[in-house]
């Protein structure tokens, strides 16, 4: 029986910054890829993992993430990427969070960065508010000084909601921070789109999320 179900935000609960890393590419004739590719080597101290973790400030990640991308074939400002990464909240997604959350318990772990960088606009934050009121138990990355997928912050999670891995649920876009929840014995949903994800979560938890 699950009794927990814990999610990613961004790419999960909202659109994929994916979309707007590739059309950013696109109008600067910069290489396909190029900003995935930057945050892919490396990926557990790179300028990315360090920023998530809040162990360097804005102007530091903004040359160091021009350097590493220079060195995959063309410069790209660290300061350029982060306007991209504020997808739109997946409505159909925050329902589905919505009867979870009446049935079990429900984790928010979410590689995020510094407060001081962040850009939203003051509506987006209040929705973002509401939907994180729903969790019981939120991680965030650039305050605890981890960021997935170190192991250490899926228990972290497990043990905050006092459940056994082998009765939780994760949700996560990238397959990379979903291989250390599958280890632990969670089963584990890789979010392509909406409907997917909770047709998915259907499946693992029993219950009716809206899908039809």
């Amino acid at each position: 029986m699950i009794e927990a179900v814990i999610w990613d935000f961004g790419g999960v609960l909202t659109t994929s910054p994916f979309e707007a890393f590739a059309r950013f590419e696109r109008e600067h004739g910069l290489p396909a890829d190029i900003i995935r590719r930057t945050n892919a080597t490396n990926h557990h101290d790179n300028a990315w993992a360090k920023f998530e973790r809040a162990e360097v400030d804005l102007e530091t990640f903004d040359a160091l993430f021009a350097t590493e991308s220079r060195a995959l074939g063309a410069e790209v400002r660290g300061k350029d990427v982060l306007p991209l990464l504020s997808g739109d909240l997946r409505p159909e997604m925050v329902e589905a969070l919505r009867r979870v959350e009446q049935a079990c318990k429900t984790g928010c772990i979410t590689n995020n960065l510094p407060e001081s960088s962040r850009t939203s606009n003051g509506r987006r934050s209040m929705y973002a508010a509401e939907v994180m009121a729903l969790f019981t138990h939120v991680i965030e990355s650039a305050k605890i000084g981890l960021r997935k997928p170190d192991p250490r912050i899926y228990r972290m999670m497990t043990d905050a909601l006092s459940v056994d891995p082998k009765r939780c649920v994760y949700l996560d876009d990238l397959g990379v921070n979903l291989k250390p929840a599958r280890q632990m014995g969670m089963t584990t949903i890789k979010v392509v789109d909406g409907p997917q994800a909770i047709a998915d979560l259907e499946a693992a938890t029993g219950l009716s999320l809206g899908s039809r």
